[in-house]
């Protein structure tokens, strides 16, 4: 999980500022590093290790010319968590391109031995989006006689081939200063991107996004939900061209729903705060169907779960309470990349209010379980603050597989609903009732947005993967690499 945004602005604006305020918008999906790309007649480049806020400042932004532009913050999946890893990446030749991605290449490791490894071509870091990003590129030369300008059936042919290539689940922005603005989404549609336009005293405006909320704060109007297998591309007559160019079923993520997107941002049509709420009633339903004990309170475990929490409390008709304070200066933990660093800062992440606990049966709301170290922590809060019984709700099923897509959920090892029926699973999270949303309820929630998505991901739920080519071997892979990037974070920390 990452988050971008990429603009085309008027001729003789500087696009950096509003690439700083959206990335801003989208912290969330990424706290490792952050990067801005733009160009003029030279590609200008500033990224690092970092938040937005710690990567940028007044002694490096002014570099940031120009009216074509991306920015990117990073959530590591793939690499070794160093500096050089940190998106947009882009190449002078042999066609000018600045690319950036959210997503996880599975055949990483084909493209790589089929491009690099005997060929004269290397790598700048150990970030898939190279892959990408040299697939892309070297279709469009190929299609490139000496002194032409780049068309769109020349972007279209090489997003083609990127298809053709390159598996897995990605969105991607791309700017060419010789041709435009250009976003795409993989085939399956499995991770989210929108675009939009506004009109200003200086002309119209493009952009591309992971998360409708980037375009909101910027004042533009989200025109497209760019699809499965589909290329949007803003040429430089600023003609705004789209091409459907794969034809596989949609299925989005669910979990973007359940955790990942802002509560304010709309993907593929679907409101996710509404689709949270109704998550809420779903599981009340379920919590009377199931017989299970009255509680005192709800209180949500801030912040992803907390419409959901608001909205089991009324249909249960019991109190809301928010009951744990967030410190908003520490990350989400989900998203830290090492299980120490996730440990560690729980408890400085959230506070108890013992008013709202003391002598009550607490029903604690969370969007899931996934390794359950936090939740037991939180639970032994709970209990520290005075409760006499916890009861725990997740918003989604069990998780039950690792995702290839994108996501650093557990290796199937470390997941606690691992081979633990329900009772087994709310002995080890140490609660006294346990419900897991069910799997056909969630996605009936959300199907309740858009009818017209038949299926969503649900791969970390059933272990069905819909891209068709996920082995043991492509999750070996990809879990070596993870854990090697855990490991390179974990010496780092030691090492200040």
């Amino acid at each position: 999980m990452c988050g971008f945004i990429g603009i085309y602005g008027p001729e003789g604006v500087d696009v950096a500022p509003e690439i700083y305020e959206g990335l801003l918008a989208i912290q969330h999906r990424g706290q490792d590093a952050a990067g801005i790309i733009t160009f003029t007649d030279t590609f200008h480049v500033v990224k690092g290790n970092g938040l937005v806020r710690e990567v940028f400042g007044p002694n490096n932004v002014s570099v940031l010319r120009g009216n074509l532009g991306l920015g990117h913050v990073r959530y590591p999946t793939v690499g070794a968590n160093k500096s050089e890893d940190a998106q947009p990446f882009h190449l002078p030749f042999p066609v000018g391109v600045a690319m950036a991605h959210n997503g996880n290449l599975t055949n990483f490791h084909e493209i790589k031995r089929a491009h690099f490894a005997h060929s004269n071509a290397r790598l700048n870091s150990s970030c898939d989006l190279e892959g990408i990003l040299f697939v892309f590129t070297r279709a469009l030369s190929e299609r490139l006689r000496p002194g032409a300008k780049i068309g769109a059936e020349d972007v279209f042919a090489a997003v083609r081939q990127v298809y053709k290539e390159v598996r897995g689940a990605y969105s991607v922005v791309a700017v060419i200063p010789d041709g435009g603005l250009v976003a795409f989404r993989d085939p399956f549609g499995i991770k989210p991107m929108c675009f939009g336009e506004k009109t200003t005293a200086e002309g119209t405006w493009y952009a591309a996004a992971s998360e409708s909320v980037v375009l909101d704060v910027a004042g533009y109007r989200t025109t497209i939900d760019i699809g499965a297998g589909e290329a949007v591309y803003v040429d430089r007559e600023r003609r705004v061209l789209r091409r459907k160019l794969a034809e596989q079923p949609h299925r989005p993520c669910i979990f973007e729903l359940v955790y990942f997107a802002r509560p304010d941002s709309m993907l593929d049509g679907i409101s996710v705060y509404k689709t949270r709420m109704r998550f809420g009633k779903a599981m009340a339903e379920q919590w009377i169907d199931e017989g299970a004990p009255k509680p005192d309170v709800v209180i949500p475990i801030p912040d992803s779960s907390r419409d959901a929490a608001m909205s089991m409390a009324g249909r249960l008709g019991v109190p809301y309470a928010e009951g744990l304070v967030k410190n908003r200066y520490i990350g989400r933990t989900f998203i830290m990349p090492s299980q120490q660093s996730r440990q560690s800062s729980v408890r400085r992440k959230l506070n108890p209010i013992p008013q709202e606990f003391d002598g009550k049966d607490v029903l604690l709301v969370d969007d899931s379980i996934v390794r359950g170290n936090t939740a037991r922590r939180i639970v032994r809060m709970a209990r520290e603050a005075g409760a006499k019984k916890v009861y725990f709700a997740s918003c989604s099923p069990p998780l039950v597989s690792p995702c290839p897509y994108g996501i650093d959920m557990a290796t199937k090892t470390e997941f606690v609903a691992t081979d633990r029926d329900n009772s087994e699973i709310a002995a080890a999270l140490e609660v006294d009732y346990l419900l897991y949303l069910k799997r056909d309820a969630m996605n009936r929630a959300a199907q309740e947005g858009n009818p017209t998505i038949d299926e969503f991901c649900n791969a970390c739920f059933t272990g069905q993967y819909p891209t068709g080519d996920i082995t043991r071997e492509t999750l070996a892979e990809i879990e070596g690499e993870r854990k090697d990037s855990q490991h390179v974070f974990s010496f780092g920390q030691k090492a200040l």
